[in-house]
């Protein structure tokens, strides 16, 4: 209501608070918001540099948005097997794939699970890559009590409807180097000198120049003052989903047709996904079956990701096979996205356990 009263409905006031607020939270130098996660990831490409022909290197088990910036510049997704457990890309699956024309590595959170970061950001070391973290998942998430968003070169958020913190659209960027900082703001926004808010403000000018061909991608207040909303009552929400994630855990651990979702022991999960993954040998029947007869039930579930060698445009553009990613397809053919939010009620969370527990039971191989 601010925001509608003050006549800051765009990017003003509400938005340059937020950023400096997230960047608190976090302990981040530089933050920059954006009307989404794939508009930071395309910004922090443009702005390390990625040209066409270059490389870059991705996990096979992600949404198309961390593969899709890369074909913006016409440079190549160089899509890379998966870790069977945490289904995130691992050093040994990286390191194989770089070539000469390799630039830059984006490892994707999966779940809210960080990566191998030490790994990760040692082999960009020595081969001279840039690291560009997908945090669509992973706030807050921690890694060996470092929070994500402080580990590789520019790390990029997501505040979609169904995120951790939500502001319906948006996403931030977040870095180090302030000049990298720096050329998104400016790009987020048409690519001109000056933004809005720094025009029409009582300590702007009217006068501007366009310094890049830059685009749409500037977050608005009324987004920003749902973000602060959201970000006062970050921690409560993070606590509401791993109590959630670990009732899941007790429930389902000793049942043989369940595999409950691995945590390595030096990280924390934000848990924006509870990927149950289905032990088919103990099964009657497959994934699909399983999640029509939970929808039967009343309970809503999802698949997260197809992998994206399964999707035309990188089975055609790219010659990707589903036989190349082993691991990647076992993952796919097993995995269940179960309901998770900080709403839920004791007795929601509950009654999804008791019916996966029933269906586990009556499809018993």
């Amino acid at each position: 209501m601010d925001s509608l009263r003050s006549g800051w409905l765009t990017m003003g006031p509400k938005t340059v608070e937020f950023e400096k607020r997230f960047g608190r939270y976090l302990g981040s130098a530089h933050n920059v918001s954006m009307n989404s996660c794939t508009a930071c990831l395309h910004l922090a490409l443009k702005a390390i540099g990625i040209e066409e022909g270059d490389e870059v290197i991705i996990p096979a088990f992600t949404f198309t948005a961390t593969s899709e910036v890369i074909a913006y510049f016409k440079a190549v997704p160089v899509i890379a097997d998966v870790d069977m457990r945490t289904h995130n890309l691992n050093a040994e699956n990286i390191e194989r794939l770089i070539t000469k024309r390799t630039r830059a590595v984006i490892p994707v959170h999966y779940a809210g699970q960080p990566c191998d970061m030490d790994e990760i950001m040692e082999i960009a070391k020595r081969y001279g890559l840039y690291v560009i973290e997908d945090a669509a998942h992973a706030l807050p998430a921690l890694y060996k009590e470092r929070i994500i968003g402080t580990i590789g070169h520019i790390t990029c958020f997501s505040f979609y409807a169904t995120k951790t913190l939500s502001t319906g659209e948006g996403g931030m960027a977040v870095t180090e180097n302030g000049d990298w900082a720096e050329k998104m703001g400016m790009l987020r926004l048409h690519g001109i000198s000056r933004d809005a808010w720094q025009r029409y403000s009582k300590e702007g000018t009217w006068y501007y120049e366009v310094l890049d061909a830059g685009c749409k991608y500037n977050m608005t207040d009324i987004q920003a003052a749902l973000g602060l909303a959201q970000l006062r009552k970050l921690d409560w929400m993070w606590q509401m989903r791993k109590e959630i994630a670990a009732k899941y855990n007790e429930a389902f651990g000793n049942t043989e047709q369940l595999i409950t979702p691995f945590l390595k022991y030096d990280r924390e999960s934000a848990w924006h996904l509870y990927a149950l993954k289905l032990n088919l040998e103990s099964l009657s029947i497959d994934r699909e079956r399983f999640i029509n007869e939970l929808s039967a039930r009343g309970i809503g579930a999802s698949v997260h990701f197809i992998p994206l060698y399964r999707h035309p445009f990188y089975a055609r553009c790219y010659g990707y096979r589903g036989e190349d990613y082993p691991e990647s397809e076992w993952i796919y053919e097993r995995v269940i996205s179960l309901p998770i939010y900080p709403g839920m009620m004791e007795e929601d969370v509950a009654g999804v356990a008791d019916v996966v527990l029933y269906l586990a039971s009556k499809f018993k191989r």
